[in-house]
């Protein structure tokens, strides 16, 4: 347990160290600095991983456990990529920057972690107010208006998500006599749990921690927020703190499965995950801003895991899987796109064209990870889609499926239309920005990302393939 806490408490004094350095270079260095020895402290962990108990506040299970690993992979790999984003703006203090991403990965941490509704909450919470300044950096008139609203909607979520925890509570308390909200006991005596408050709370949850996934119709922070963030901030949302807000809404699975209310369970996330599809493929299309683009198809990704959650059985192995593939890539595209908005100073579809020739590295992880992204093989979202798609096929849900691919296939065509024209497109000869040039540290990240997404369609390691096939088995409770 010692262990656990060491892993929430390394960025916590790492922020108040940042907090107290003068030097703007030397604190950048913390955010690498800490994220490398938090990687390897996370993996030492999970390969000690102590027993969780039934009344433990903190602790990890498999869910919890995937998720922490992905949130400290990707926080790594961005803790590079910042070292040179520091260097396009040598200008700009870095002390509040560097002490929300070190505060950001600890609150994340907790929340993978957490084995109290409550403490779950206050952790995701957390993440609201650390990530707030985050998307605020570029400082304009766009960014601030971005903040306010990530700030209002994601607020609202979460207080609609304590109103869901309360409830859950009551519910015990109306039914067995006890109000714990620790995960041991919820598993254990959900079964004699108030049915109507236990179903109201569930809706809440799924509503509150819905939002801050940005599953639709409760998505409308993302594109203003993704698209006016940091290129490394996107990224971090994209890819971490979407993941943390999906095991969220798993607990709340878990709970509604001990309880034997599947079916409820199933119909709302059907429900919220095919619905992301349609908004997403409604609004990629004609996308004329790429980081919009990809704040839209992060919406589908956040409804391709809950339908397999919903399915269950392959497709829940395939939602574990899938969770990982959609975060590695997706954070290598925003870091990507990031390169690309600073070298041609513009998001917009109109004023980028041609980008494999002036930004080779960067315009070439970004059409990869298009193809990635998609589920184009080899890459390894085609191998986590695949499976949700089996798992669809197999539990003879064919108007879903069917309806499944074609949503894709649109959302494949509408994000081609964007990207092939901004990497493939003629060059403007006469761009040269006097802003930005690749480096080393701009541009190994993203690739290492994508290199991993890679690697994972085409040999998945067998520790990981335990990982989720145990995962997935948590949420697979009574089918």
């Amino acid at each position: 347990m010692m262990l656990i806490y060491t892993v929430i408490l390394l960025p916590v004094v790492s922020a108040f160290v940042a907090a107290l350095l003068p030097n703007d270079r030397l604190r950048s260095y913390l955010v690498p600095t800490t994220a490398i020895p938090h990687l390897a402290l996370v993996i030492y962990v999970l390969s000690h991983r102590p027993p969780v108990t039934a009344d433990g506040m903190f602790g990890l299970d498999a869910l919890g456990a995937l998720i922490l690993l992905l949130v400290s992979v990707i926080f790594a790999a961005n803790s590079i990529y910042a070292l040179g984003y520091f260097k396009c703006h040598v200008n700009w203090s870095n002390r509040t920057f560097v002490i929300c991403l070190l505060l950001f990965l600890a609150a994340m941490s907790m929340a993978t972690a957490a084995r109290h509704l409550g403490l779950l909450w206050v952790a995701v919470e957390a993440t609201t107010l650390v990530s707030a300044p985050l998307i605020y950096y570029n400082r304009s008139r766009f960014s601030i208006e971005a903040t306010w609203k990530y700030l209002l909607l994601c607020s609202v979520g979460i207080a609609l998500a304590m109103l869901g925890i309360l409830f859950v509570a009551y519910a015990g308390l109306h039914g067995s006599g006890h109000a714990h909200i620790t995960m041991g006991h919820l598993l254990a005596s959900a079964s004699t749990y108030s049915k109507p408050w236990l179903r109201a709370g569930f809706v809440f949850l799924l509503v509150g921690f819905g939002t801050k996934m940005g599953l639709a119709p409760l998505h409308t922070w993302k594109p203003d927020a993704y698209g006016e963030a940091p290129g490394i901030v996107g990224g971090l949302l994209a890819g971490g703190l979407t993941s943390v807000a999906f095991l969220a809404i798993l607990r709340a699975v878990q709970i509604m499965e001990a309880a034997g209310e599947q079916q409820l369970c199933r119909q709302a996330l059907l429900g919220m995950g095919i619905t992301s599809l349609l908004f997403a493929a409604i609004f990629v299309i004609q996308q004329k801003d790429i980081k919009r683009m990809l704040a839209y198809s992060s919406v589908e990704h956040m409804g391709i895991l809950v339908i397999g959650v919903a399915v269950g059985g392959l497709a829940a192995y395939g939602a574990m899987f899938h969770v990982v593939n959609n975060a590695l890539t997706k954070s290598a595209l925003f870091l990507s796109a990031g390169n690309i908005h600073r070298y041609y100073g513009s998001k917009r579809r109109c004023e980028i064209h041609g980008a494999l020739h002036a930004l080779p590295f960067s315009a070439a992880v970004f059409l990869l990870g298009f193809l990635a992204i998609t589920g184009s093989p080899p890459f390894g979202p085609f191998l986590s889609e695949f499976s949700i798609l089996r798992g669809i096929f197999n539990g003879g849900h064919f108007y879903l499926g069917a309806t499944f691919i074609f949503l894709l296939v649109i959302i494949f065509i509408g994000m081609g239309g964007t990207v092939l024209p901004v990497t493939l497109g003629p060059t403007f000869d006469e761009v040269d920005s006097p802003y930005f040039r690749e480096t080393v540290l701009t541009v190994i990240s993203p690739a290492l990302l994508l290199a991993v997404v890679l690697l994972l369609g085409l040999c998945l390691p067998a520790p990981l393939h335990e990982m989720f096939t145990q995962a997935a088995a948590l949420v697979e409770i009574n089918r």
